[in-house]
């Protein structure tokens, strides 16, 4: 048996991806213990859909986290694991306990590899640090608990130093040295970390540093791209519908055509309806909604923001037990999206590791902005197109790719935000009057579209 003790603090973020990872690995001998250090997010929760058992600390010291998970553990091998790291593959565990059973080696290591969103600074120290030589260590007490591994044997004669806020692996490692015993850094154990080890530096040095390893053409040392395969994480796409949807298009409600395209996502696991009406209830369901959620008459009044409601969505989805990794927000106007740009944006959210992704438009025309009845000017002038620097315009309604911390705290719009470049003309067309709904019968009618399946059309159907 192998235990492994994963330790957390608000990491909903990502021990989905972690605890999926370690699901996948062809060694089936384990456990999970998590120790947890009061997360006020849904880590704990998320991480009970996985089966695993849950320790609580509070008063964090690295190393008595360590010893309380191992003191609840079974395995007579350990192997310690950060909640914000990711095994690469399914072979991560074979390889990292593969030679534990040389007794003169007390403790493996693994090794570290940047997310493709990770900072310069941190991929630096990443890169440098976690070579793709397999040594073994007599002197050099260099050793990481965000991914390492030792028997329970060795930890019982060894156990770590509960005083100490940082360093706990290191100092550990120097004592088994001084014992006799070698570490070993085994660079086929790898795992995603998002954050460097040393969090301090000159930024623009670092960005030189990460660019020279990165040049040096060796497949190991690139960045992959896709770290967290999306279509593992529980995407809710939300669609808020208010009274019985308004106008209607091609003799349909608006909102049948949102709710289509949500269902027809690869990467939406359940489509969410946010609705005040049994009947319009009804018409999502045929439509691919497997959830609905009732709005209040408060929820309904033409006032009440979006955040609001998405906020009350998600509370909705938590207590029926969904906990999702990401939401995705989609209103019934913009009836002509490519329902291809839903995986589009999810993507763009997953491989940037943003806290919001909306679409946007590029705009480069002249742009003003009016305070206290005066207009000023806010482009660059009276310049070339081609010199210009452009304006974006968000189309949060197109469709608003968020974390749910984010709208946890009554926003869409995180702090870390993407935007996501489009030139559909046809997807961001809103329908919100008669006029609109007569540009839009037109636009469905054009055989410009026969490429393009539009729900509800008869090429749709």
């Amino acid at each position: 048996m192998i235990s492994i003790i994963v330790r957390t603090k608000n990491e909903e973020r990502w021990i989905g991806s972690c605890l999926e990872a370690i699901r996948k690995q062809t060694r089936t001998d384990w456990e999970v213990v998590l120790v947890d250090n009061e997360s006020t997010d849904r880590t704990v929760p998320k991480a009970l859909q996985y089966g695993v058992r849950i320790v609580s600390v509070n008063d964090f010291r690295p190393g008595a986290a360590l010893n309380r998970g191992i003191e609840a553990s079974r395995g007579d091998t350990i192997v310690c694991l950060s909640g914000h790291c990711i095994p690469v593959n399914e072979h991560w565990l074979g390889e990292l306990v593969r030679d534990l059973d040389d007794e003169t080696v007390a403790g493996i290591y693994g090794r570290q590899e940047p997310l493709a969103f990770t900072s310069d600074l941190d991929k630096r120290d990443l890169l440098i640090t976690f070579g793709l030589d397999r040594r073994i260590q007599l002197k050099d007490s260099f050793f990481h608990n965000a991914n390492s591994a030792f028997r329970r044997t060795t930890w019982e004669r060894f156990p770590f130093d509960e005083k100490v806020t940082n360093i706990e692996d290191r100092l550990w490692a120097s004592e088994v040295q001084r014992a006799g015993y070698k570490i070993l850094y085994e660079p086929g154990a790898s795992v995603y970390h998002y954050h460097g080890i040393h969090h301090d530096g000159d930024r623009g040095r670092a960005g030189n540093i990460v660019r020279i390893v990165e040049s040096l053409g060796q497949k190991e040392t690139q960045t992959r791209n896709n770290a967290i395969d999306a279509s593992t994480l529980n995407v809710v796409a939300v669609v808020p519908v208010r009274g019985e949807g308004l106008l209607q298009l091609g003799s349909r409600p608006l909102y049948e055509y949102t709710v289509e395209h949500a269902a027809r996502s690869p990467l939406v696991r359940h489509v969410a309806v946010s609705v005040d009406r049994e009947d319009v209830a009804e018409r999502t369901r045929a439509c691919g909604a497997g959830i609905v959620l009732r709005r209040t008459p408060e929820e309904s009044r033409f006032d009440v923001i979006l955040e609001g409601l998405m906020q009350s969505a998600l509370e909705a989805l938590e207590a029926r037990g969904i906990i999702p990794d990401i939401l995705v927000m989609l209103e019934p106007v913009f009836p002509l999206r490519d329902p291809a740009l839903i995986d589009r944006l999810i993507r763009h959210f997953v491989e940037g590791g943003f806290d919001t992704v909306i679409p946007a438009r590029r705009e480069l025309n002249s742009c003003w902005m009016q305070k206290d009845g005066v207009y000023r000017r806010i482009d660059s002038g009276h310049i070339a197109r081609q010199f210009k620097e452009p304006f974006f315009t968000g189309l949060k309604g197109l469709g608003c790719v968020c974390s749910p911390s984010t709208v946890r705290q009554g926003e869409l719009i995180g702090d870390h935000v993407g935007l996501l470049e489009i030139d559909d003309l046809v997807s961001s067309l809103e329908v919100r009057t008669d006029a609109d709904v007569l540009i839009a019968t037109t636009i469905m009618a054009s055989p410009l579209l026969a490429t393009r399946v539009i729900p509800g059309t008869a090429a749709g159907r």
